[in-house]
């Protein structure tokens, strides 16, 4: 690569700033190249050329620096008001799919930094002229674009591998979650365990638990649920199992504080279903409220250790997470807490089924609003959720089983980021070598 030299793209193309304001677009038959990936269309073209755009203006809007795409288009096409169409004055000098390549794969390196402005970060035409790349003989650039066109097209096959591998392994946890609450994930364990005892048992013990309680004044008495109709039931279970409703099983299901509060930049942790991922609860980016509001809020019902967490609002309805730290915090009416009564009633077991298949459509079919991210999961549908209940040790033996089909799952999946990792870093040592002058 001796022969590479490195020259200014100033001297190597023309440029034109594109004329096309989106609001004003008419749809038509020519494509209109914008910032975003996918192309728009307009009824009359710009150029008719070969040309790599490059957008003038950051990808992430005020004040960061960042540049999301740089397009290829070639033929007629129109270019949005705040791109640049680079055209190369001699295709037998520049290739313009290799500039694109180059311009494109090197973007962050070459031209991010390049950007100023401290609130609309912009990329100026004049700098963008002051750019050098290097420029192989034109041979030696139609030899790169084919062979970084046979990467993308090997790259895209183990990509598709790979998310095809993901979406299984996402496929077998589900599948073990609905063994699990259908009891058939421990068929061994209770042909072994036969003295385990009976549900009504377990139930009866929570009922005479709960009188207790509410004669204590420690919880509020429940508003009777109806009876639990044939048809209501999704699925065969073991005999010794009960369906139950979760307000059977649990002391407190509520949400909290409906208002949003005044924030601070210290206080008490304050907590929102941004917190709360299926099997994960994630407290370490919260906002603080003070000491008043959190009293107020807990007054109603206190978070503890072990309790769960369901979202109740937002795009992630119906995801679960049981409070595994020992921490202090209030709520937002985005999160339902749910207090199982843990003597007889293991929280992780309730939270597989709330993230097995089953409990999703629970919580999916008990969501009012036009869609998911506008929908709402009401606390007094939560208390009249279905679930099979096995007797408490086998509650048990179920969580410690999913936990170690899980554990190789983890296994496997951390071996499939991996490979996504390998993937990515192939691509660009390739393409690095094949830039770099030796």
């Amino acid at each position: 690569m001796s022969n590479w030299q490195k020259v200014t793209l100033d001297k190597l193309c023309f440029f034109e700033k594109g004329k096309t304001g989106l609001a004003k677009a008419i749809p038509g038959d020519y494509p209109l190249v914008t910032t975003s990936a996918e192309r728009k269309t307009n009824d009359s073209y710009q150029f008719d050329t070969k040309a790599v755009c490059i957008p003038l203006v950051s990808s992430t809007g005020h004040g960061h620096a960042s540049l999301n795409y740089v397009h290829y288009q070639e033929g007629k096409f129109a270019l949005g008001t705040i791109l640049v169409a680079l055209i190369p004055k001699d295709e037998t000098i520049l290739n313009a799919q290799f500039l694109h390549l180059y311009l494109s794969r090197l973007k962050d390196i070459i031209l991010v930094p390049l950007m100023s402005g401290a609130a609309n970060v912009s990329l100026s035409i004049s700098k963008i002229k002051t750019v050098e790349i290097p420029l192989p003989p034109i041979d030696e650039q139609l030899k790169i674009v084919e062979l970084f066109k046979n990467l993308v097209n090997e790259n895209n096959e183990l990509v598709e591998e790979i998310n095809t591998q993901s979406s299984l392994l996402k496929q077998l946890k589900q599948t073990i979650l609905q063994e699990a609450i259908e009891g058939k994930l421990t068929e061994k364990w209770r042909v072994k365990n036969p003295d385990i005892g009976t549900v009504k048992e377990l139930l009866e013990q929570i009922k005479t638990e709960k009188e207790k309680l509410v004669k204590d004044k420690k919880i509020k008495p429940s508003k009777p649920l109806a009876p639990i109709n044939e048809d209501e039931i999704p699925f065969d279970i073991p005999q010794n199992w009960e369906w139950c409703r979760f307000q059977d099983i649990t002391t407190v299901i509520t949400c909290g504080i409906a208002s949003t509060p005044t924030y601070y930049e210290s206080g008490r942790i304050f907590l929102s279903a941004k917190n709360v991922k299926p099997f994960k609860f994630m407290p370490d980016e919260h906002k603080y409220i003070n000491e008043d509001t959190y009293q107020k809020i807990i007054a109603n019902a206190k978070p503890d250790l072990n309790d769960i967490l369901l979202t109740r609002v937002g795009a992630g309805i119906g995801e679960a997470a049981v409070i595994d730290q020992e921490i202090d915090f209030a709520y937002y009416v985005s999160l339902t807490l749910i207090k199982p009564l843990h003597l007889y009633i293991n929280s992780k077991f309730i939270l597989n089924f709330l993230n097995s298949e089953q409990g999703i459509k629970n919580a999916i079919s008990y969501t009012s609003g036009k869609d998911s991210s506008q929908g709402n999961l009401n606390v007094n549908n939560v208390r009249t959720f279905l679930i099979p209940i096995p007797p408490l040790e086998e509650q048990k033996e179920i969580v410690a089983t999913i936990e170690k089909l899980f554990a190789i799952c983890d296994e496997l999946e951390g071996e499939i980021n991996q490979n996504k990792t390998t993937v990515d870093n192939l691509m660009a040592t390739v393409l690095k070598e094949a830039f770099e002058q030796q």
